[in-house]
This record gives C-alpha cells, structure tokens and sequence, in this order.
C-alpha cells in the first residue's frame, strides 16, 4: 500500500520526492494532483541527497517523500534539521513520508525504521522481507492522522463507532477508499511475521555484511557507503560496477542474477512536466547493479557469487 497524503494540499503545492525508486512510490503524487520536485541522489548512498534537498525548499513545498534504498537509512537527523530550517524560514515543517519498503527490519540511532515520529508506509508485497502476498502497512505519528486514516481506509466508515445497526451507516463527512487488507492476506502476513526477524532478516542482513567484507578493494567494484548509525536491512545489495553490461553477461554466464531493480522515474513521459537536470544520478546510472542477497541465498551461495566477482569480467 502507499499512502494518500493525510493533509490540505492545493493544486501547486511541491512534494519533494527522489527519482530513483519504483513507480508506486511518486505515481500517487501525481494521482493527488500535485507537483512533483525531483531530489537529486547521493552517490555514496543511492538514497536522496539532503544538501539537494535543503536547496530545493521552498514555501510551496509541502512534503518530502523518501525512499530508504535497499534498507540503508536515510540520515533522519538530518532530515528533521532540514524541517525545522523550512519552519523557521518559512512559518511551514514539510510533512515527511518515509517509504520504507526496503526497510523492514532497517535501523537508524539503534531504532528500527519507522519509529522516528514521521509518517510511515511499509510494503508486504510478494517479494519483501514480510509479504503477505500483497498489501502493506501505514505508521502515523499522533492519533489524529491515524484516526483519519482508518476511516480513509474503508469508505471512509466509522467501523467503531456506536450504531444500532452496523450495516446501517452514520453520517460519512468525509468520503474514502477501500484499502483493508482481507483475512487471507492478513493470515499470510501474520504466519510469516512469526519468521520474519530470525529467519529473513537476519539472513539478509548477515549476506549484506559478508559483501561488504568480501568486495572491498575488488578491480571494478565501489562499494557504497557505510555510516554506524545505520543498520540496513539489505532488501537490495547494490554496487557500482565498471562494464555494467558486460558484468550482467557474465554474471548470467556463472548462473548469477544481477539487476538495477529501480528504473528512474523521471524517464516516463507521465512525468515529462517535471524533468530537471540530476547529475549525481545521471553519473551513476550507467554503473547501478545489484547482487542476490536474500534469506535463499547460502553461504556457500555468497561465497560462489564473490569469487566469480573477483575474477573479473
């Protein structure tokens, strides 16, 4: 699920938001009717460069929306110096959205990503770390947004309340949507959930450790960067690699699955209204991969997949 934003927006309020992501993270933007400004990334990161950020603020900038690429945080420190600079400046804090598909299980300052006082959405698609074959989950911040979202929720119902008959509705003052997950999906999710942390996570997180390990200093190869205060969730183990093209040939040649994962968004003619220059991006298109990470992959798996890296291609 990706989140409807929670708020007043007017046709040409700004939403902050990074290009390099899936399309289900900025297509609600549009489906909002607002503008999207497009946030350059950091190379060392992949995720949205915050000095780009900091520049492109303005008094119609109404949201930041960010993606946690491949589970490695975004520094929310900050992020929130950023927010309370466009408070000062400007008499408004930008909502932040932290879309946290990649970051289950992720953790910044020793706290899991999500618990940071912003506004929150998970994704448990059949492919993430929890999956509930599809759907997702929304963390909001204070009890208003998170009243307001469960009727938004479901046609915009008030399912609490005191009715004498429950298929009778009270009075609806705000007309909503039907995002409610059903029982199968929800019995999926909470199957899984009893693993997930032990048994996906952790794998994850130990292939992504042992990369970072085994890559350094390997011809062709920059590894990205690596901050303690973050502790990524390795949904994605991405590099940059020299000969992209002829590094996915042989890796497929070794039997090994390579992928960028996420086209830029900025490319699809929806979006051609809001093209603008993103160098940092532009320089590391080209070089982009990634390399299997997940709980499936053994360690005699990761090792296979290292020693094919080294000896080069």
């Amino acid at each position: 699920m990706k989140v409807l934003f929670f708020m007043i927006l007017i046709g040409q309020d700004e939403v902050l938001a990074t290009p390099l992501t899936c399309t289900a993270t900025n297509f609600p933007i549009l489906a909002n009717n607002l503008n999207i400004k497009w946030v350059d990334i950091d190379t060392k990161t992949l995720n949205m460069d915050l000095d780009d950020l900091a520049r492109k603020i303005t008094p119609k900038t109404k949201v930041i929306f960010l993606v946690h690429w491949g589970g490695y945080p975004v520094d929310l420190d900050k992020l929130k110096e950023i927010q309370e600079k466009a408070l000062r400046m400007y008499g408004f804090k930008p909502a932040i959205i932290e879309d946290c598909a990649h970051a289950l299980g992720s953790k910044f300052n020793g706290k899991v990503i999500g618990s940071h006082g912003n506004i929150c959405t998970f994704s448990f698609q059949a492919i993430k770390h929890l999956t509930s074959v599809d759907g997702g989950a929304l963390v909001l911040p204070h009890k208003e947004l998170y009243n307001r979202a469960k009727l938004l929720r479901w046609y915009g119902i008030d399912r609490e309340s005191d009715r004498k008959d429950f298929r009778c509705e009270a009075d609806i003052p705000e007309w909503g949507f039907k995002f409610h997950m059903n029982d199968v999906a929800a019995s999926i999710g909470m199957a899984n959930l009893a693993e997930v942390e032990k048994n996906v996570i952790y794998k994850h997180k130990e292939n992504g450790k042992y990369y970072d390990e085994a890559l350094k200093g390997v011809n062709g190869i920059t590894l990205l960067e690596r901050d303690s205060r973050m502790e990524s969730s390795f949904w994605i183990y991405s590099l940059l690699v020299e000969g992209k093209d002829d590094f996915a040939r042989y890796m497929k040649e070794c039997g090994i699955a390579t992928s960028q994962v996420h086209e830029r968004n900025d490319i699809h003619s929806c979006l051609s209204d809001f093209r603008v220059q993103l160098p940092n991006l532009d320089e590391i298109r080209g070089r982009l991969s990634a390399i299997p990470v997940g709980w499936w992959v053994s360690n005699e798996d990761r090792e296979y997949i290292v020693e094919c890296i080294k000896k080069g291609w």
